[in-house]
């Protein structure tokens, strides 16, 4: 029973660089699984070992966890009635016990021939996802991504809080490319339809990409550490390290003319403890950045407008995916940091026809819903709509921080002196154009000048860069007692 399918399956396994499902439990747990619960199920079926999952409980970093996980080497870790039902118990278990639960999925989908038993009843296949959206915020639900998950099967990746796949290997698709060639006469390869690469670039249904099955267990096990157990448990503060030493302080990073890029990560490696990053959504909708990090010892999420990748405009895709970080961390009393340097939202026909208004909604509703505490940084612009987006002042961020060379405003003053002085500027002669809107946007500037907007008490603070660590790591102590309404779950982590 231990052992899994027929040699031929290991070794083909072995072929992709795939590692057999108990080796995979062997790395990802402390000391293994504790208690396996199912070993025999499907016994007299004589060649389908557990019935091709491995459930049970085991520890990660000494933390209970639950765990499922696919054994490709049996009927290519597809479903029957009794794989079904394993699944739905270790997720009933992961309920009452509070603890994360963890999907290894590595599978060809349901087994036609059992679609009966397993299929359409009240604890068939369907069950599995039901439970997945009721365990959703209440504790941390994760996918490593090893293989296909396949048709209906898809929809465990889909309702996890985050999902790591391995380049190569691992897909995720509701029809297969022959399905597709025959049903609607498209010739696409698996890759291109469902491939890891393209699910963590281009659709945003996976999060993190990784070479190895190795690198995505070491990546799930740091994961872990930013979370608590359950929804009603803090994150766990650890000892503080300091930053990483570089030759340029933050004033000498950020440049001075709002226009020119500068690459945030190099902001957020000067403000966070030395190797604490943990980035969520890297290859996708790149112009927003959101991570997971530890300022002072304490978790963080972190997320940063990018002025190296489109300005850091903000597009339908980067609003969903901040949206959905922000739900993440909400939901397990992560603090959130904003750090601001945004032009706003695209503009444009085609953007408005992919529905930019309803995406933005979503990040602007996720970032108002959260309670956590929530700190913003105007690092260095923050425009229209943007400023919204990114907790503005009028959002309750419990501060609202400003670097010296900060500014607040409707738009830049390009934008600004063209659209109230357009036709002044048109009726003038050449020689006299270029003064006055320089004239004219010497005064925007000033009148959006950081040190008035303190003085009208839009922003809470002025702190020059070299102290931002300093600040924040104060404030996030002060704020750790913030009250929370902890009598039921907050929200699910809702896949959008």
């Amino acid at each position: 029973m231990l052992q899994g399918g027929k040699e031929k399956y290991h070794q083909k396994d072995r072929e992709q660089g795939k590692l057999f499902v108990r080796k995979r439990l062997e790395l990802l747990l402390d000391e293994g699984l504790a208690a396996e619960d199912g070993l025999f199920a499907n016994v007299l079926a004589g060649d389908l070992p557990a019935d091709g999952v491995v459930t049970g409980i085991g520890k990660i970093g000494g933390r209970t966890v639950c765990v499922m996980a696919n054994d490709s080497t049996v009927k290519a870790g597809s479903w029957g009635w009794r794989t079904v039902e394993k699944i739905i118990r270790i997720q009933e278990t992961a309920e009452k016990l509070r603890c994360p639960i963890l999907y290894l999925v590595d599978s060809a989908g349901a087994r036609i021939t059992d679609q009966i038993e397993m299929f359409p009843g009240r604890r068939g296949a369907g069950r599995i996802f039901y439970n997945q959206v009721r365990l959703s915020g209440k504790v941390p639900q994760i996918c490593l991504l090893f293989g296909p998950s396949a048709a209906g099967g898809a929809y465990i990746p889909a309702f996890c809080d985050i999902v790591v796949m391995v380049e190569g290997n691992a897909s995720m698709y509701l029809g297969s490319p022959r399905m597709a060639e025959m049903v609607i006469g498209e010739k696409v390869t698996l890759e291109q339809m469902g491939g890891a690469k393209m699910h963590c670039t281009v659709s945003g249904c996976g999060d993190v990409l990784v070479k190895t099955e190795e690198e995505a267990i070491r990546y799930v096990q740091k994961y872990l550490t930013y979370f608590p157990s359950n929804f009603s448990e803090k994150p766990e503060k650890t000892e503080a390290k300091a930053p990483a030493v570089f030759e340029k302080t933050i004033e000498e990073l950020v440049p001075q003319n709002q226009n020119t890029p500068f690459d945030m990560y190099e902001l957020i490696a000067r403000i966070i403890d030395e190797g604490s990053m943990c980035e969520i959504k890297k290859r996708f909708a790149a112009e927003i950045i959101t991570c997971l990090a530890r300022i002072g010892g304490r978790p963080v999420g972190i997320i940063a407008n990018q002025p190296r990748v489109k300005g850091g405009v903000l597009f339908h895709d980067s609003a969903d995916k901040a949206a959905k970080f922000i739900h993440l961390c909400d939901a397990f009393r992560i603090p959130l940091l904003f750090l601001a340097d945004v032009p706003g939202f695209m503009i444009g026909a085609q953007v408005e026809r992919a529905g930019i208004i309803r995406h933005g909604a979503k990040m602007i509703f996720a970032m108002s819903e959260a309670t956590v505490p929530k700190l913003t940084v105007i690092v260095r612009k923050a425009y229209g709509a943007g400023l919204y987006a990114m907790a503005g002042p009028a959002f309750e961020p419990d501060c609202c921080i400003a670097l010296p060379t900060a500014s607040i405003a409707v738009m830049g003053p390009e934008a600004a002196v063209n659209a109230v002085y357009a036709n002044k500027i048109a009726a003038l002669p050449e020689s006299e154009r270029a003064a006055f809107i320089t004239e004219k946007r010497s005064e925007y500037q000033q009148d959006i000048d950081v040190y008035r907007l303190a003085s009208e008490l839009v922003v809470d603070a002025v702190v020059p860069g070299n102290e931002l660590r300093e600040e924040l790591e104060r404030r996030l102590e002060m704020y750790s007692s913030k009250y929370e309404d902890l009598s039921a779950p907050k929200h699910p982590v809702y896949p959008v």
